[in-house]
């Protein structure tokens, strides 16, 4: 994307100083306009997106410090940069309000033009680099959130086929189970990396929703416990967990509180030996929480300590044999705690003497959680003879695998490779619930599931997107074209055979 040609806002009331500066700035080959008022900077300033703001302080209707800082914070100006200037309030400790305030230089009156000029092109290559790192930044976003769709794709059909195989030979050989075994957790661990990845940009953005409630603290260990139980059982180590005296509530996302735990505990698994033992031990203190997960693993050198937060950091202590992973799942645990206003922490006494991990949280004072381990809601049963379902995907093999995972499941199942097939099959023959990706070739799943919604006979069908994208946005889009669910690849075995794909009346 090339960089637009540089405007500069000129902001001042006195009709002679804003003409010299913008004549100033005008024979320097700068593009200008102007505004005599902070009301008019403000509107122009929204409409046209300066690159820079030449600001003066003394303004008829708004003082120019405040016109500043509701530039700074609109998050549609906030990257527009600001020279305040002022042959008014020239004392040091106005300079330093302004430039606490969100200007980006301040310069007292008189100011000489060549004094003018270097500061307007020093600020103009400023800008050209943020621009420049905010386009490196969406152009990162979007080959994460690529990168993420087109590693999602491929998993599909693998953990489809994997489900397909426990359903059609749970008696089979050992040497089968196992391998079966070692392709689905090497499938989940692919899953898991890229979902933190795409966590770790919408951290970075602050795009990161968190479905907040009231819950139960112990549901949510019980549910990473059973998470990470096979990992444990693999290698042979003791889980203790420390029991809680009485229910203890938090108020918070209880799938990202999981994710904190499940993190935690798989690496202190993975650095933990065979045998080994890890502890999950809560404590009260006051009205907070911790948890401490204490393992006798190869522990932290002190010198490291100060590392293993830190984002790509990779948290083996001895320095070598890189262990699998990215180095992020750290960073991002401490930024979900602290997203839930709680820390996590590290210590060891050393290489070879064991790490202790504390997640500290607020409780919530004489509350009922909304969730937990004993308020699980079972998986609504099979209706008898399934239902009439219709799964749309151009990848052969997720729309294959998928289709005969359905079947498995008791249900009768047509399939559409295209956009344009599936709108002929479902006007052919009514499906009740269809299944669907968002990214077709010929059309777009939002654009399939409106032109689905115009068919009589298919409009009160339940609408299931199945998407290798995981965005907000992806999701919201989708809900206002008329899906009902929106579930991202691969869906489990598990999750399919809980839905009952019932619609409930508009």
């Amino acid at each position: 994307m090339p960089l637009q040609e540089p405007l500069i806002l000129n902001v001042d009331d006195t009709n002679a100083a804003r003409y010299a500066r913008t004549r100033i700035l005008t024979r320097a080959g700068l593009k200008v306009i102007e505004a005599a008022s902070g009301t008019e900077a403000l509107a122009l300033a929204r409409e046209l997106r300066p690159t820079l703001i030449l600001l003066d302080v003394k303004l008829p209707d708004i003082h120019g410090m405040e016109v500043c800082s509701r530039l700074k914070a609109d998050p549609a100006t906030s990257f527009i940069l600001v020279l305040q200037t002022s042959a008014s309030y020239i004392d040091v400790s106005d300079k330093i309000r302004a430039l606490d305030g969100g200007a980006d230089n301040y310069l007292f009156e008189p100011i000489e033009p060549a004094e003018l000029l270097a500061n307007v092109r020093a600020l103009l290559r400023l800008a050209k680099v943020e621009n420049e790192l905010r386009e490196i930044d969406r152009r990162k976003d979007e080959f994460l959130a690529v990168l993420a769709h087109e590693l999602r794709n491929p998993l599909a059909p693998m953990r489809n086929a994997i489900a397909i195989l426990d359903a059609r030979s749970p008696a089979a050989p050992d040497w089968e189970l196992r391998a079966r075994a070692t392709i689905s957790r090497h499938l989940d661990h692919m899953v898991r990396l890229v979902d933190d990845l795409l966590d770790v940009s919408r951290l970075s953005h602050d795009k990161l929703a968190l479905q907040m409630s009231h819950i139960d603290l112990g549901g949510v260990i019980a549910a990473a416990v059973e998470s990470t139980r096979g990992q444990f059982e693999r290698k042979q180590q003791q889980l203790s967990l420390t029991p809680i005296p009485i229910a203890l509530t938090v108020h918070g996302d209880e799938v990202r509180l999981v994710q904190v735990l499940v993190n935690l505990l798989n690496n202190a698994s993975k650095f933990t030996a065979i045998g080994g033992h890890i502890e999950v031990r809560p404590e009260i203190v006051a009205d907070r929480v911790r948890l401490h997960i204490v393992d006798d693993g190869i522990g932290l050198a002190p010198e490291r300590m100060h590392e293993i937060f830190g984002m790509f950091a990779q948290a083996n202590a001895l320095g070598h044999d890189r262990q699998d992973g990215l180095g992020i799942g750290l960073s991002l645990a401490r930024s979900l705690v602290e997203l839930h206003d709680g820390t996590i922490s590290a210590y060891s006494a050393g290489l070879g003497s064991g790490s202790c991990f504390t997640v500290e949280l607020p409780l919530v004072q004489g509350a009922i959680a909304d969730g937990g381990a004993d308020s699980q809601v079972e998986a609504a049963p099979i209706p008898a003879g399934g239902r009439r379902i219709l799964v749309v995907d151009d990848n052969v093999d997720i729309a294959d695998t998928m289709k005969e995972l359905m079947e498995l499941l008791g249900h009768q199942v047509t399939v559409a490779y295209s956009g344009t097939q599936a709108l002929q099959l479902a006007a052919a023959s009514p499906p009740q619930a269809v299944l669907l990706d968002i990214g077709l070739k010929d059309m777009t799943g939002y654009d399939l599931v409106r032109a689905l919604r115009k068919i009589d006979v298919v409009r009160d069908a339940f609408m299931v997107a199945c998407s290798g994208f995981s965005g907000d946005d992806d999701k919201q889009r989708a809900i206002h074209a008329g899906i009902d669910l929106y579930l991202v690849k691969p869906v489990s075995i598990d999750l399919l055979s809980s839905l009952d794909f019932d619609r409930s009346p508009a």
